[in-house]
């Protein structure tokens, strides 16, 4: 999806000049183990030397990351993989458990909202289309396209195996609800249009559904596809998109202790370019508010109010790292500030929203609201390893030295914050005014090419 554009004519603050890193993936066959592979991450260039960022797997499945200087003529695998034991020391000895016998993951609807952005795409569809699921169809929601070539993509390189439906409102929420409403199965994914799937992405993401009744929706790990300048490598370090690699359980019937805010602090259960939801759970919580999400005032929060409305219905909420994505982060200063404008406020508007449509919730919501808001100042939660300590993995920490963030961004990040409510008031008027011309939303939502209906 596109992102709301924020500008301002203050001066470009000094960024570092910080050489590109590669992205790697590192198979080991245990701690201890010998290197059974070194790749670069998706479609990306061979590591060579200078700074490189390694995805760590024990025999395919994620564990960790780490950041390393290879220097000419060494061992490029070999380095890795003495700078992850050494980072993770005993503690870090994930050793993969014991198969399980195998269950089958149920029939899935992937949903890729998108718009005029052809070009980006088709590494993703690509991506999917390669998934070892053995039951899914991939579906395509463009949201207000200006031309055609999207659909044109879809009905000339994917036809038969893609599907493809608009929606004429503007906004991430009202394209994800369009896509809850065409899709089919127990389970309905979503990912952006900017990532590409790791192959076992899809049946670690609902594979849980079949064994927990009571799960109503799962998240994943978000890697980032490549560093290549500074505006990426600032966000990385920040926190990026990633939760850690240890799978987590949040119940409602049994809050964290570790996380007095609970349910409100939804930034930390997963992120929009990497979730599943059951799609009867999804849909008798409304889906997602259409007053929310990038390509509305309220600039985003779509995501994380689903979170919260899933988890105050009952439902559980499973994290899952074995479900990786790869995701390209924005390349630009601009880009950069756009993101921290729209997270900030996509935060409050989500709260916002939970008030307005669960006024059960306020009690609740208000006494925890001030720590929520300090809480949530980062863009997103730091990455940790499940116990609460931060791992050593990425290019950096925020507030670090070597990769300070901008002041500049953590006051439009503020900023935003203050607007978030505003913009949900402006979205909800837009919605409203929308709703009373149903008959053109009709018309165009249910053009539809590709495969079966």
């Amino acid at each position: 999806m596109t992102h709301t554009t924020h500008t301002s004519h203050r001066p470009r603050p000094h960024l570092p000049d910080l050489p590109p890193i590669a992205v790697a993936q590192l198979d080991l066959d245990g701690f201890d183990g010998k290197v059974l592979s070194l790749r670069p991450a998706p479609g990306g260039p061979p590591p060579k030397e200078g700074s490189v960022h390694a995805l760590v797997r024990f025999r395919g499945r994620p564990v960790g990351t780490v950041l390393c200087q290879i220097r000419a003529g060494e061992d490029l695998a070999g380095t890795l993989a003495a700078a992850f034991r050494a980072q993770t020391g005993a503690k870090g000895r994930y050793e993969p458990s014991a198969p399980e016998n195998p269950v089958t993951p149920p029939r899935t609807t992937v949903v890729v909202a998108t718009r005029d952005r052809g070009g980006q795409l088709a590494p993703a569809l690509d991506s999917l289309l390669a998934q070892d699921h053995p039951d899914f169809r991939v579906l395509v929601v463009e949201n207000v396209p200006r031309t055609t070539a999207t659909r044109d993509l879809v009905a000339s390189r994917y036809a038969g195996r893609v599907d493809y439906v608009q929606e004429p409102r503007p906004g991430l929420a009202n394209a994800h609800n369009r896509g809850v409403t065409a899709a089919d199965g127990t389970v309905i994914a979503f990912t952006d249009d900017d990532v590409v799937a790791d192959p076992h992405w899809l049946t670690a993401l609902t594979t849980p559904f079949a064994t927990d009744p009571g799960l109503g929706c799962v998240t994943g790990l978000i890697l980032p596809a490549r560093l290549t300048t500074p505006a990426q490598i600032l966000l990385e370090s920040h926190g990026g998109f990633a939760k850690g690699f240890a799978p987590r359980m949040y119940d409602p019937a049994r809050p964290p202790a570790d996380e007095p805010l609970f349910p409100f602090t939804a930034g930390s259960f997963g992120s929009g370019a990497n979730m599943a939801f059951r799609a009867g759970a999804l849909r008798s919580v409304g889906g997602f508010d259409p007053a929310t999400g990038t390509g509305t005032p309220a600039r985003g929060g779509d995501d994380l109010y689903a979170f919260v409305r899933i988890l105050s219905a009952g439902h559980r909420l499973r994290y899952t790292p074995e479900a990786l994505v790869w995701h390209h982060h924005r390349e630009t200063w601009q880009d950069l500030r756009n993101q921290a404008y729209g997270y900030g406020a996509g935060l409050t508007a989500y709260l916002t929203a939970v008030l307005i449509r669960r006024p059960a919730l306020l009690p609740s919501l208000l006494a925890k609201l001030p720590r929520g808001l300090a809480h949530a100042r980062a863009i997103t939660a730091h990455r940790t390893d499940g116990s609460g300590e931060a791992t050593s993995g990425a290019p950096g920490a925020h507030g670090a030295q070597s990769y300070p963030w901008p002041r500049a961004l953590s006051r439009l990040e503020r900023k935003g914050m203050l607007y978030g409510p505003l913009g949900y008031a402006k979205a909800r008027v837009r919605v409203r005014a929308q709703a009373r011309t149903p008959e053109r939303g009709q018309r165009a939502g249910g053009q539809r090419t590709g495969g079966q209906p």
